[in-house]
């Protein structure tokens, strides 16, 4: 077993035991996890392993949110893990490329998870995305610069983003996961 396996699995057991009530969501990421070696390579057409940034300004008042090109919806920055394990890290590359925001930081643990369901796309097959998400803190310069990826990027207050029924379920649930920790 590759020695990142032990590290993932012990953050999402430290996420359960955060977290009981996705204790369902855990195991099924657990299983993902031990199933194969390839995992965190995107030719692993089965799944893999993405990380993902819960973007936040240095208050904790708004989320970084990016109009993606090829979904044509708001969501969160992150992408593939392209064989690197270490998630976190992932979370913190896809954010800084995507959004362009200097002086970013990872704090914490694993803060959510989302399993979803990616559509075939040209000779790209439907696979899942087992996305690992971490609360990613920009510093005092919230300037951002929107790459060919997205459409657009826009802080929102994240009592808004709670709310909004327009956008995803899984990023009104990361709002209200925050709100839930910083009230």
């Amino acid at each position: 077993m590759p020695s990142h396996f032990p590290q993932l699995g012990a953050a999402l057991g430290d996420y359960r035991a955060r977290h009981p009530g996705d204790g369902a969501l855990v195991a099924a990421f657990s299983v993902f996890l031990a199933s194969h070696a390839a995992v965190f390579e995107r030719g692993h057409f089965l799944g893999h392993f993405t990380g993902s940034a819960w973007l936040v300004s240095a208050d904790g008042g708004r989320v970084l949110l990016m109009h993606h090109r090829k979904l044509d919806r708001w969501l969160q920055p992150g992408g593939h893990a392209d064989g690197d394990a270490e998630l976190a890290r992932v979370a913190l590359r896809e954010a800084q490329e995507e959004t362009g925001v200097a002086g970013l930081r990872v704090e914490g643990g694993i803060f959510d998870l989302d399993r979803h369901r990616i559509p075939a796309r040209g000779s790209e097959p439907e696979h899942w995305h087992y996305d690992v998400r971490y609360v990613v803190r920009a510093g005092a310069d919230e300037r951002f610069a929107i790459n060919q990826e997205s459409r657009a990027l826009a802080w929102r207050p994240v009592v808004e983003v709670a709310k909004d029924e327009s956008l995803d379920v899984s990023l009104r649930r990361m709002a209200r996961k925050w709100l839930t920790r910083h009230s």
